[in-house]
């Protein structure tokens, strides 16, 4: 069993998906980051100041006593957190486009060029192939007569 764990968890396809999955995980922090607080920030800017992360549908208030202890938490829809995850969503998606894209043109770039191949023989016309057998059927004919 531990022979086959090995020889699962050593394969090059594994250890490359966990290169890759640590690799994205730095990308969406520093995607996150771009986010919140270069792109969000200009949105609310164009926006009179909106921050995107406060927009919510309170379905009901917090209820809190006389020295601001919450008694009962509030109970909403926070749909600005969910427009700022499909930004965040939109920004990694199209740098992941824009990354595969500019390396698939670097390996069309760097990868050799195929040499042609040679063109195929050029199939004998019907008369040619006639004329061919004729002959074959002629020779064929002589060397009966000589054996006869």
């Amino acid at each position: 069993m531990w022979q086959e764990f090995k020889k699962f968890a050593f394969k090059g396809n594994i250890v490359d998906m966990a290169i890759g999955v640590v690799i994205g995980t730095a990308f969406t922090s520093v995607v996150n980051s771009l986010v919140n607080n270069i792109i969000m920030p200009f949105f609310g800017f164009l926006t009179a100041g909106m921050d995107f992360n406060q927009l919510k549908w309170v379905l009901s208030p917090a209820v809190l006593a006389e020295d601001g202890t919450v008694i009962k938490a509030e109970a909403a829809i926070q749909y600005g957190s969910f427009i700022q995850n499909i930004v965040n969503f939109l920004i990694i998606a199209f740098s992941i486009f824009f990354a595969i894209r500019m390396v698939s043109k670097a390996a069309e770039r760097f990868k050799k060029k195929e040499e042609p191949k040679p063109a195929a023989p050029k199939a004998p016309t019907e008369a040619e192939l006639l004329t061919e057998i004729r002959d074959l059927l002629k020779a064929g004919t002589d060397v009966e007569a000589d054996v006869k």
